[in-house]
């Protein structure tokens, strides 16, 4: 148990100021100015709240840019043809769901990564960014017609499907265009990833892709290959579709085993468990599949208990284990594909907010806990009630070091589970008016707002080389309210 607070969790560490925290928290151009104020790509916060207001969503775009740059040239060299000549080209495609925006798009692009979109609007937002349309990949575990025709004659590099009754779709709207679709088949490995239950998206019991696990009901044939294990699984059957299926151009395999993952084991085991699936593939039907996608999902740290892995460390580890199972099952290493999403854009983003009302509670035998309101919560940051995320945070506008009290952080909604940040330690001279920074918010933040309790949504900013610009507007009250059939401004 943490002593320096009995309420405490035992990786919080007690402080007297937060300079270790934000080195390894905040974008790496943020820096404190010669006042002690926080800078953020050479901008102080004060300077854009004052401008921007608060809630307000901060990006660094070099942050963002760097870190798309280090997947790509880690993902490169990792795949990279050995002594023997074994190597593979490898594609990282930008999981826009994290955060989309045209810009956001545009810097993916031009770091020479593909962009992953999960809806008609996201494609959208991709298109308008002039991202090449073969450079985009189209998600979704229920795609509608119109999403599908409008990846179809946008000329998409891949459409994923997720589910036979998609395989028939996408083939009769590809035949009624008169093109080919080039799909990639989502399968589910079975990994049960060390993460949230609700992020966790490879073990059997949950919406996506298709099982390697047999159908209950299937009955082995004499004639089957008993050394198959994917016989009368969902996953042989969409194959066997989809190499059938009029209209469509089978492209390879694709996986996603969850998000926030820091260990390399689940992704060794089902990149091991794919390559597998394409060993006995290509000896059942002589069929070779030129792509596999293992997905995304590597952890980023969000509080000083956090480790993530660096990408070459990421990409070194996934290698040698793709390597090793396709040499294992006598298969070339197909075109690999990867979907950074958070890993990218999370560490590139700070939230800031005005601090408001301020209580010490008294919890339990005389316990107190400080609650630090702020001017958002739970409408702009959903992660902390849906997941029970964990943040940091510190004070922007001014260094304040000395005695700092437990505190948590709490948002303005009509909910007592509107909590930002739930454990951290903030200096006892906090007052209203100051600026608080939450570091890493630049993943599934924005994407995942809301209007509850009718607050308008912040704006996103991108911060670089001393100056900043609105990448999406702040919401006004009338636009929020517009929609509203009664409402007379």
């Amino acid at each position: 148990m943490n002593l320096a607070h009995p309420l405490a969790p035992e990786w919080l560490s007690p402080r007297t100021d937060t300079a270790d925290l934000e080195a390894a928290l905040l974008p790496r151009d943020a820096v404190r100015n010669d006042e002690g104020e926080l800078t953020l790509g050479g901008v102080s916060v004060s300077a854009l709240a004052a401008e921007y207001g608060t809630p307000l969503y901060v990006i660094s775009e070099a942050e963002f840019r760097t870190r798309a740059r280090e997947f790509r040239e880690a993902f490169a060299a990792a795949f990279a043809a050995d002594d023997s000549g074994v190597g593979a080209e490898v594609d990282v495609y930008y999981a826009g769901k994290a955060f989309l925006s045209t810009h956001a798009a545009r810097w993916a692009a031009e770091e020479g990564l593909c962009v992953d979109t999960a809806s008609g609007g996201e494609l959208a937002i991709a298109l308008a960014a002039g991202v090449a349309p073969s450079r985009i990949g189209l998600h979704g575990n229920n795609k509608s017609e119109a999403e599908i025709r409008r990846a179809l004659e946008a000329g998409v590099g891949r459409i994923i499907a997720d589910s036979l009754d998609e395989i028939d779709r996408i083939s009769q709207i590809a035949q009624g265009l008169g093109v080919e679709a080039p799909v990639m088949l989502r399968l589910t490995p079975g990994v049960h990833a060390s993460t949230h239950e609700y992020i966790a998206t490879a073990h059997e019991d949950q919406k996506f892709g298709l099982s390697l696990t047999p159908a209950v009901d299937y009955q082995r044939s004499d004639h089957d290959d008993a050394a198959n294990p994917y016989l009368g699984s969902p996953a042989w059957m969409a194959v066997e579709r989809a190499l059938d299926a009029p209209g469509i151009n089978l492209l390879g395999l694709h996986c996603h085993i969850g998000s926030q993952i820091f260990e390399a084991a689940g992704f060794e085991v089902a990149a091991g468990k794919l390559i597998s699936f394409l060993g006995q593939l290509q000896q059942a039907h002589q069929v070779v599949l030129p792509e596999l996608d293992l997905g995304g999902g590597h952890g980023i740290a969000y509080t000083e208990a956090d480790t993530p892995r660096a990408p070459r460390e990421i990409a070194e580890a996934l290698a040698a284990a793709v390597r090793t199972a396709c040499a294992e099952h006598g298969i070339g290493i197909p075109r690999l594909s990867i979907e950074p999403g958070r890993a990218i854009v999370g560490p590139a983003g700070v939230t800031l907010y005005s601090v408001g009302v301020q209580k010490d509670v008294v919890v339990e035998d005389g316990v107190t806990r400080r609650y630090i309101a702020v001017d958002g919560g739970m409408s702009d940051n959903a992660r902390t009630v849906l997941y029970d995320a964990d943040y940091s945070a510190v004070v922007a506008s001014r260094q304040i070091t000395g005695e700092h009290l437990l505190s948590r952080i709490v948002g303005k909604h009509c909910e007592s589970g509107d909590i930002v940040v739930r454990n951290v330690y903030l200096p006892a001279a906090v007052r209203r008016g100051d600026l608080l920074a939450v570091p890493a918010t630049g993943a599934y933040c924005h994407s995942l707002s809301s209007n509850y309790n009718y607050l308008t949504r912040p704006a996103v900013v991108a911060v670089a080389q001393g100056e900043s610009r609105v990448l999406i507007r702040r919401e006004t009250e009338e636009q929020m309210l517009s929609r509203d059939t009664g409402y007379a401004p």
